[in-house]
């Protein structure tokens, strides 16, 4: 089982093509695309963290329609965009504002917005975030995993931490760095 994550989905959103030049034609191409995304890197038995704004615009139904399209058991951590469908949807493990946890022996911090400082800061912890689109720059121990800084897809920690490592991470000069779509190993028979 491996976990990963990721930020900003944004499915149904009107505006994600507008804004953040996604690179699709159309609402429903965007969607099935991240769906896609997701689904050929994140197995079923995989933990997933998405840490906020997952939905915004469609109804209730849909949304509980695209959390079980994804592979995975799925984490919420709340964005600013995530409104009372999104909160209320089956097929959540769990919903929380922040969590820190611990992955591959490292301590986590997790939330929507990146923090200035935050818990661990001095002995190691990292912060993962999303909310800023791949937009700011860089600073040690903390990365978007928004999928606009990520590649379109959820990522591990052990990626997030080799993409920095070659000038990436999730910031403006991170922002692609990942290359979408990485297909996840097929199980050995």
């Amino acid at each position: 089982m491996a976990t990963f994550f990721t930020s900003d989905t944004h499915f149904g959103d009107p505006r994600i093509l507008r804004i953040d030049r996604r690179p699709f034609p159309d609402l429903p191409t965007h969607d099935r695309a991240l769906v896609e995304a997701w689904n050929a890197v994140v197995g079923p038995d995989d933990a997933v963290w998405h840490l906020g704004d997952f939905a915004l615009g469609p109804p209730p139904e849909r949304i509980g329609e695209l959390l079980g399209s994804l592979n995975g058991r799925k984490h919420l951590i709340v964005g600013n965009n995530d409104g009372p469908a999104t909160l209320a949807a089956t097929g959540w493990a769990s919903v929380a504002h922040y969590a820190e946890i611990a992955v591959e022996d490292r301590r986590l911090v997790l939330c929507h917005y990146a923090f200035r400082t935050w818990n661990g800061l001095g002995r190691g912890a990292i912060n993962l975030h999303g909310h800023s689109h791949g937009r700011l720059k860089p600073i040690p121990r903390q990365y978007d995993v928004g999928v606009d800084a990520q590649g379109l897809q959820p990522v591990t920690l052990e990626r997030i931490l080799i993409s920095r490592r070659r000038g990436g991470g999730g910031g403006k000069s991170g922002k692609g760095s990942v290359k979408p779509v990485e297909k996840r190993p097929e199980p050995s028979a």
